[in-house]
């Protein structure tokens, strides 16, 4: 194989896309980078966050990646630009503070009437599922002498940003520790779900048996597609504990029809979603579902004096969704706007179309891991959220789909997560081969998929597993096009022939 040189993506100035920029704004682009961590600050060479991603469209990016991160539409990305012209013309009139509240309370009720849930749901935006991980933290140990002790699934599965900021909100030095709980074997098999369900039960009884609450969180879907722990242990332990335990659903990944959603308020359970994984928004985008009930609770349960101030409370559910206090961050509203549009088109795709073309999908993907010699598919359990919901929408469909990487060599030895981690980045890279190669169309495709996710050992080798992901992006092409989704899958499987090629290439790279 010839093997020339990379080449290198351009990077384009924010400003060519964003038009004239507002006085007291900055650009769209700009603000789709503000308000929220170092994260999403852009690279001043390559112009990426730490996802990869640009703050404003790529459309010839073959993006299969939202597990981890996306790029923001041209749709989305013209309907952030309207909101950020929408809220210049505002504050002209108005103080940022106002026009900051009342769109805020737009985009709750938009996101709650897309998602099928009722007004009395309460909800508070924030910048990232990391911190609405915080604030459901918060609010379970409020009236609390001693904070709640937290379980949940190992930060493998979830994201380290979690566990470190529930440490910085003082949850791990004064409970006792965050729980976690590995979902998976040491050689990134997925553990049996008796023996997770286990583990969590005893966890949870040992803390409350203490006189300490306990916030636990149940993980739908994790980072490689997992639901854990079962439903049947989270009830079973709800309803014996129903006064000392508080459950957050761990959403982020947002893979969850509105039945689902329904059920999981009505178990009086909170919920954590995101619009940046499935949704495509940008990332930085976050809220917190929460039932009523816990709403009530909260007006007799001041919070913590250190609680951030988007965290804080109103005194009457009725006006939560309006009068939540929370810091100015337009580049919040600009992310979840994108977001929304994102969820408008994929709510207008019929049912029955989504759940055909996933399950071709999902054929045509497993099919194409059990057969590529470089590639080995990680298995994934059936999802089941029974007895709390039956499999009848979209939702019970795999969209996540992770797999390890072998050497092109005689031994098929697994590639290190070192190794991996060089072959995902190379996937957006637009590489250079002899044109007359059969191999150059291949070569020059710039591609995007889930980060690595350490899966453990293998023959001695520290492995990682990369996802090939569906978004709902995907699903609403695919109705579009008619085709039913022949084009979208045979992208998908166009991405794995540049994993393999990459793989081939590898002691040139």
């Amino acid at each position: 194989m010839k093997f020339f040189s990379f080449v290198k993506t351009s990077y384009s100035h924010p400003e060519q896309l964003a038009g004239a920029q507002p006085e007291s704004l900055p650009s769209t682009a700009r603000c789709l980078t503000e308000g929220g961590d170092e994260r999403i600050v852009l690279d001043p060479i390559s112009g990426l966050n730490a996802y990869g991603c640009r703050p404003f469209p790529d459309p010839e990016l073959l993006a299969y990646g939202s597990s981890t991160a996306s790029i923001i539409s041209i749709e989305g990305y013209r309907h952030a630009d309207r909101l950020r012209m929408r809220l210049r013309e505002a504050a002209g009139n108005d103080s940022q503070a106002a026009v900051y509240n009342l769109e805020t309370g737009r985009i709750r009720t938009e996101l709650l009437r897309l998602c099928e849930l009722p007004g009395t749901t309460g909800m508070i935006i924030s910048p990232s599922g990391t911190d609405v991980h915080t604030t459901a933290a918060q609010y379970s140990g409020c009236g609390e002498s001693i904070p709640p002790r937290i379980v949940m699934i190992e930060t493998n599965e979830t994201g380290k940003g979690v566990a470190a900021a529930l440490k910085g909100a003082g949850f791990v030095e004064k409970s006792g520790g965050v729980a976690p709980v590995h979902v998976r074997l040491g050689d990134g098999s997925p553990r049996p779900l008796t023996d997770i369900d286990k583990e969590v039960e005893l966890l949870a009884s040992d803390a409350l048996a203490s006189d300490r609450r306990v916030l636990l969180i149940l993980i739908d879907q994790s980072k490689t597609g997992l639901i854990a722990p079962s439903l049947s242990c989270v009830l079973s332990l709800q309803r014996r504990f129903q006064n000392k335990i508080d459950v957050l659903v761990d959403a982020c990944q947002f893979r969850v029809a509105p039945p689902t959603l329904r059920a999981y308020l009505e178990q009086g359970f909170m919920i954590a979603l995101t619009g940046s994984k499935f949704l495509t928004g940008p990332s930085f985008s976050g809220a917190l579902l929460v039932p009523p009930a816990i709403v009530r609770r909260s007006q007799s349960a001041p919070f913590p004096a250190n609680s951030p101030d988007w965290a804080n409370w109103p005194s009457s559910p009725a006006i939560m969704a309006e009068n939540v206090k929370q810091s100015v961050n337009f580049g919040l509203l600009l992310r979840w706007e994108a977001a929304l549009q994102e969820l408008r088109a994929f709510r207008s795709a019929p049912q029955a179309t989504v759940i055909n073309f996933l399950q071709d999908f999902a054929s045509a993907v497993q099919q194409r891991l059990n057969s590529d010699p470089l590639l080995e598919p990680l298995p994934v359990p059936r999802l089941n959220r029974r007895p709390l919901t039956a499999e009848n929408s979209w939702d019970h469909l795999q969209t996540i789909f992770p797999f390890l990487l072998y050497h092109a060599d005689a031994g098929r030895t697994y590639l290190s997560a070192e190794e991996t981690r060089h072959v995902y980045r190379q996937l957006s890279v637009s590489q250079a081969f002899d044109p007359e190669h059969p191999d150059a169309p291949i070569a020059a495709m710039r591609c995007q998929l889930g980060q690595p996710v350490a899966c453990g050992k293998r023959n001695g080798v520290e492995v990682s597993a990369l996802r090939l992901c569906i978004s709902a992006r995907h699903i609403v092409k695919a109705a579009a096009d008619g085709d039913k989704g022949v084009a979208v899958i045979a992208a998908a499987l166009a991405v794995l022939d540049k994993t393999g090629l990459l793989i081939r290439s590898l002691p040139k790279l």
